[in-house]
């Protein structure tokens, strides 16, 4: 275990607001040992992004971790030239120009559906009834699994999001986990034999004709469902409840002094969907006074990056003008998400634009609680508008 000095947290109290306690570690123990976590949390936005690069230190490579055990060993538990390889395998399903010419329609197909069931209606939650929906079709488009419903697929994102963050060893969520993998292993398989021979773009399709063994195919198509499911959901309605809560924000983009991509960008600083990423510790090393030893676990705090004090002045407040550029949303490095074209494609270009013109008057109706620290965003946000 890493010499760091202990830092005591509550983890209810962390899950339903992580940032007075990151912010706690970030002025007193910037590299601490939580031992309700069981791991040694990195804080500070600099020392995130100094050593996530160091892959020889602190190693994505985990056979025994949580991911890898109840997912499979995908891309983001590999580094160096096994992490590339597999990189370079899935990007012809989620390269920018990719999405430009086929996922983008796909979008806003998908989008305007649920918009035209939305519309009459007059309210709604927007988790529930707008983000999932939108969110877990462009998904399935993605994936290659069509034959799985949007709704189905919010539901094992998040079973398997949800074992992945599970370092409390809760046996019903694992229990939760593995069902939804075995769920996933059989919409893969169905799509394996509808797409064989295709040239389809999607993840199954170009995963398939890159000859990636068959084990690594499934967990990779794992991998993106639990990443390409939550953050869009969760920024999708996460952003729309900040212009929400913030009117002059929203004035700001709809008069077109700011875009939706500063929303986004200022969004996820702020209420990180995915807060940390976890690391293997490969051999002994010393930073910042701290010795860390070999096979221990390391949490890098992208969340607590977003709110460091050394780069972002009131850290707590939602500014659309702010320069988001030191943030760490889609991480850095080789690890850098390999989604995040089609994230902010969906988010930005579709999602919330089309939402706000096609909703008259938008508002909140009440209150929308938030919860997570690994990954984090509305539980739901009652809304309304003019019919």
């Amino acid at each position: 275990m890493s010499d760091a000095p202990r830092f005591d947290i509550d983890l209810a109290g962390f899950s339903a607001d992580p940032y007075p306690a990151l912010a706690q570690m970030r002025a007193e123990a910037p590299i601490c040992h939580v031992p309700q976590l069981g791991a040694t949390l990195i804080t500070r936005r600099d020392d995130i992004h100094r050593e996530e690069k160091r892959i020889d230190v602190f190693s994505s490579h985990q056979p025994e971790g949580l991911m890898v055990q109840l997912m499979g060993e995908n891309l983001m538990r590999k580094d160096g030239d096994a992490h590339q390889a597999e990189r370079r395998a899935l990007f012809p399903a989620l390269s920018p120009r990719i999405v430009r010419e086929h996922w983008e329609g796909r979008f806003r197909t998908a989008c305007a559906t649920v918009l035209d069931d939305l519309a009459p209606r007059g309210e709604a939650d927007l988790v529930a009834d707008f983000a999932i929906p939108v969110s877990g079709a462009a998904l399935c488009a993605i994936t290659g699994l069509t034959e799985m419903s949007a709704r189905e697929m919010d539901s094992v994102s998040q079973a398997m999001i949800d074992g992945c963050a599970n370092y409390a060893g809760d046996s019903a969520i694992e229990a939760r986990c593995h069902a939804a993998t075995a769920q996933i292993d059989e919409h893969i398989t169905r799509a394996m034999r509808r797409l064989a021979g295709s040239d389809d773009p999607s993840c199954v399709a170009v995963l398939m004709r890159a000859g990636l063994p068959e084990m690594s195919l499934r967990a990779n198509v794992k991998l993106v469902i639990s990443g390409g499911q939550n953050e869009p959901r969760d920024a999708i309605a996460g952003t729309a409840w900040a212009l929400l809560a913030h009117h002059q924000a929203l004035a700001a983009v709809q008069e077109g002094q700011a875009g939706w991509g500063q929303a986004f960008d200022e969004y996820a600083r702020l209420i990180a969907p995915i807060g940390m990423s976890p690391r293997r510790v490969a051999r002994r090393e010393c930073v910042q006074g701290v010795t860390f030893e070999p096979e221990d676990r390391v949490f890098l705090m992208y969340g607590s990056a977003g709110h460091d004090e050394a780069h972002f002045t009131r850290p707590d407040e939602f500014d659309i003008f702010r320069d988001t550029g030191k943030a760490l949303t889609f991480g850095a490095g080789p690890h850098f998400c390999a989604g995040a074209a089609a994230a902010r494609c969906l988010i930005t270009e579709v999602a919330l634009p089309m939402l706000f013109e096609r909703l008259a008057r938008l508002e909140l109706a009440g209150p929308s609680p938030f919860h997570g620290w690994a990954f984090r965003g509305p539980l739901k946000v009652p809304v309304r508008w003019r019919v």
